[in-house]
């Protein structure tokens, strides 16, 4: 655990939104790059678009859901349990943390960078919590973590 509170760490001093977090966790698991898939989820940042609606830690937790399980390919279908893991982990985000909207859960904790990007600093502990509970999603459905092929 210690070792993701860094990578936690490390991803926010970088620049990366929660929604770019939860994605680069996953990706970081598989140890593979994928910019373009990142840059995708720069759009849910601080709320879906800076708006502080939905929280990035939530839908970029779906998206790592969706890597695993979600449509690819044209003759491809969304696996049968798409639908579950997502409704169960946004059941439990919403009963862990009480709201699913980024302005309820951080408030006006927020600094902007030399680009005027402003960025969430009270997050930590949604992003390791929420990360933990998607792999634990994904397991108990028989998935391995860390490797989709």
């Amino acid at each position: 655990m210690d070792e993701l509170k860094f990578e936690l760490y490390r991803l926010g001093t970088e620049g990366y939104c929660c929604s770019q977090i939860m994605m680069k966790l996953a990706l970081n698991m598989e140890e593979i790059e994928n910019d373009d898939l990142i840059r995708v989820m720069n759009g849910l940042c601080n709320g879906i678009g800076g708006n502080q609606k939905t929280c990035g830690v939530l839908t970029g937790g779906i998206g790592v859901i969706g890597l695993y399980a979600g449509k690819g390919k044209a003759r491809e279908y969304t696996r049968d349990n798409f639908g579950t893991m997502v409704k169960a982990y946004m059941d439990w985000f919403e009963e862990r943390f009480e709201s699913t909207e980024c302005l309820d859960l951080i408030g006006v904790y927020r600094f902007t960078d030399e680009n005027n990007q402003a960025y969430p600093v009270k997050c930590g502990d949604t992003l390791l919590e929420s990360f933990e509970k998607v792999v634990e999603i994904l397991q108990e459905n028989g998935y391995t973590f860390g490797n989709r092929e």
